[in-house]
């Protein structure tokens, strides 16, 4: 996730950006703030990788805020004038959005934006999923909120479209998000994909049926298709635990 904060005095302002934000699920809104004095604070006390930064607020600008702090997160200006772009820009800002802010403008900049922290962590010394015991969660966006999901309690997910269904034994969580990028966050171990459409927790799995995969979901058993490009995989696998 990407924790973003949004720096402006204009509420209407705030609502457009924060509506744009909660349609990428990759994004996490830490905090609205009105002015330069609370978002200082709310650098102070959250982990934020992305401010969107507006120039002409009350008491100090977004231009003189930004040139204060030391280690400043990725900035996106967003202003109704102009004249500012080349001054945002010399303090190395990412982005500078004119408004009123289409959702496509808004789009190229968290593309930007992206980029340069996938980058950045990729320099970063990190563990993969499941390698570090105690990381057997993740934190997924759903109806408005972050929704957290153990690892061990999912079934299998199962993808539509442009969303994906996570789902428990008792329970499913809804998220705006592609099967693609799901996957990369789960533990390989631990999970599988089957299908284009379906991921599985291997220790859900309760037998192979021809080309289907029986899990139990709310006490019933569950079939999931075989997709022929996983097929094998799938084999090998089941193959390696076979008596």
């Amino acid at each position: 996730m990407i924790n973003v904060i949004i720096v402006d005095d204009e509420p209407l302002a705030q609502d457009v950006l924060e509506t744009y934000i909660e349609k990428i699920p990759e994004l996490n809104l830490v905090q609205k703030c009105n002015n330069a004095l609370e978002a200082n604070e709310a650098l102070k006390a959250n982990d934020i990788d992305l401010m969107f930064l507006d120039i002409q607020m009350p008491q100090l600008t977004g231009v003189d805020f930004l040139k204060t702090l030391s280690k400043p997160p990725l900035v996106v200006f967003t202003t109704a004038y102009p004249n500012y772009a080349i001054e945002g820009f010399e303090l190395n800002a990412l982005d500078y959005l004119l408004k009123p802010i289409s959702l496509e403008r808004f789009m190229k900049a968290v593309n930007k934006a992206m980029e340069q922290i996938d980058l950045h962590r990729k320099d970063t010394p990190s563990h993969s999923p499941g390698e570090d015991d105690e990381t057997d969660f993740f934190f997924v966006k759903a109806d408005k909120k972050l929704v957290k999901v153990n690892f061990p309690e999912i079934v299998y997910i199962e993808g539509l479209k442009d969303y994906v269904i996570i789902r428990m034994e008792n329970s499913r969580v809804i998220t705006l998000q592609t099967m693609k990028s799901l996957e990369e966050k789960l533990p390989t171990a631990l999970f599988k994909r089957i299908h284009r459409s379906y991921i599985v927790n291997i220790n859900k799995i309760e037998a192979i049926v021809g080309n289907m995969v029986e899990v139990m979901e709310k006490n019933q058993a569950k079939h999931l298709p075989i997709g022929k490009n996983y097929r094998d995989e799938l084999l090998e696998l089941i193959n390696r635990n076979r008596l």
